[in-house]
């Protein structure tokens, strides 16, 4: 029987207990490429039950244990690694050598990274006569989103592993391939039975389940806002701990003593990254308005030359969105920025020239958006850019803050002592200063409406862990 058919449970492939069947759809082509089967509540109770039943043992494992499983998950990834990338290609539409560079890298990248982690943190350190122990929270469940299918799996799975937590996982049903890959590499890895356990379904059908189960400790949610709050107030009835991380609308603040052709080439390939599904990519370039017409013929260019196509074609720069409803969403969402009065610089509705089957989208740029625009508001989740002028400093920070997420935010100067200083002003859980390179030790997570709680490096682990302090321990 076809994995995408089962369920992994208590360390063995098993058949739901009445599964719904779902079409896992290439968006490239819009042809079914696997049929797969959706969980519901008594599936989530099998998975929770083994979870509960293999925690006190895992808790008890030592670090060098821990540390060993996850550098053999590491290599037996390291081994799969080209189909972790035709998987990610398939499933959700990213290019293959975006996949290949960086969808599949962030899974060791990050593995390691939490190996780091736990070889020098102290799970028990001395305050005065009071010891304070750092312990597993519990049984976790993890839902995870469509757009970096692995590396949301991971930012949660290997913190919870080397925590000593087990966890049932819920991945989106859009990009079940990968995440079915990965439980093979747990499984070939030896992690204990019971440990990590893995039910596929859709929100209303496995993810409300899990948040609202009594014996979860712990619910860890990457998706929407929307979906979020639904979360968060299902879990409330059992007072578990809830970690977010959800919308954002992240600006990008070009200063104006900058080199406009690279600082806004650069932000045009940020904005367009993973074509534009990721949640803290720049959306909002806020330019001075003395260089908006430079920046827009600036980002003309660059938008025009990035190149849409099939997936498989190692030339392709933009890939499909990851469905229909999406395409259309944000079809709609181009018209609302024409319609409210925003300059077209490039793209717009419909497919890309010599497109007519996928999801494709039309790399879009607006400029002289104004903030209370929609396009300025609201997520939208494909490559699309909207450019927004300012006066003066304070005013590109306040419109920066405007909106009600707050997930990450950049800073373009050429003095990094002024990019420091407006960064000290920006409500963002990351501010990105000067298009730097990718930190995995740094703590990933929003606030406002962009969620709470943090990923990534010894911040993650953290979520993990609970607090105990042994008062008079040192007496």
């Amino acid at each position: 029987m076809s994995r995408a058919a089962c369920f992994y449970i208590d360390g063995r492939w098993v058949e739901p207990t009445s599964a719904s069947w779902f079409d896992v759809i290439d968006p490239a082509t819009e042809t079914v490429v696997e049929r797969l089967a959706l969980g519901n509540a008594s599936d989530v109770d099998r998975a929770v039950a083994a979870a509960r039943k293999a925690l006190p043992d895992y808790a008890q494992t030592s670090v060098a244990e821990r540390i060993a499983l996850l550098q053999r998950i590491v290599s037996i990834y390291e081994r799969r690694q080209e189909e972790f990338a035709q998987a990610m290609r398939v499933e959700m539409g990213a290019p293959i050598m975006f996949s290949r560079k960086f969808q599949v890298p962030r899974g060791w990248l990050h593995l390691n990274q939490m190996i780091e982690v736990l070889q020098r943190f102290q799970f028990e350190e001395a305050l005065g006569s009071t010891l304070i122990r750092h312990e597993p929270v519990g049984v976790c469940g993890l839902i995870t989103p469509w757009n970096w299918p692995i590396n949301q799996i991971v930012v949660k799975v290997a913190p919870a592993l080397a925590a000593g937590c087990t966890m049932v996982l819920k991945p989106s049903e859009y990009s079940p391939l990968s995440s079915l890959l990965f439980a093979q590499v747990l499984d070939e890895a030896g992690v204990p039975a019971g440990v990590f356990n893995l039910v596929n379904g859709d929100g209303p059908g496995v993810g409300a389940a899990l948040s609202a189960h009594p014996d979860i400790d712990m619910l860890s949610f990457t998706g929407s806002t929307r979906a979020g709050v639904l979360v968060a107030k299902s879990a409330a009835e059992t007072v578990k701990r809830v970690a977010q991380e959800l919308g954002g609308k992240s600006a990008n603040i070009l200063l104006d003593d900058v080199n406009l052709q690279e600082a806004v080439t650069r932000g045009v390939a940020a904005c367009f990254t993973n074509s534009g599904q990721s949640c803290s990519i720049p959306t909002r370039m806020l330019i001075p308005r003395r260089l908006m017409d430079d920046a827009i013929r600036i980002a003309k260019t660059a938008a025009e030359s990035y190149r849409v196509g099939a997936t498989t074609d190692e030339a392709t720069q933009l890939g499909p969105l990851v469905n229909r409803a999406q395409f259309r969403r944000v079809q709609s969402l181009i018209q609302s920025g024409i319609d409210e009065g925003a300059q077209l610089v490039t793209g717009g509705v419909g497919f890309p020239d010599g497109i007519d089957a996928g999801y494709y989208a039309r790399p879009t740029v607006f400029a002289y958006v104004t903030p209370q625009m929609t396009i300025a508001q609201e997520e939208i989740f494909g490559p699309v850019l909207s450019m927004i002028a300012y006066d003066s400093e304070p005013e590109a920070i306040a419109i920066a803050n405007g909106t009600p997420y707050g997930l990450a935010a950049y800073v373009q100067s050429a003095d990094q002592q002024r990019a420091r200083d407006v960064a000290r002003q920006l409500q963002a859980g990351s501010v990105h200063l000067n298009y730097p390179p990718a930190d995995f030790s740094a703590p990933f997570g929003g606030v406002k409406r962009s969620g709470n709680g943090r990923e990534w490096g010894e911040y993650g682990l953290r979520e993990y862990l609970e607090v105990k302090s042994m008062v008079g321990y040192g007496a």
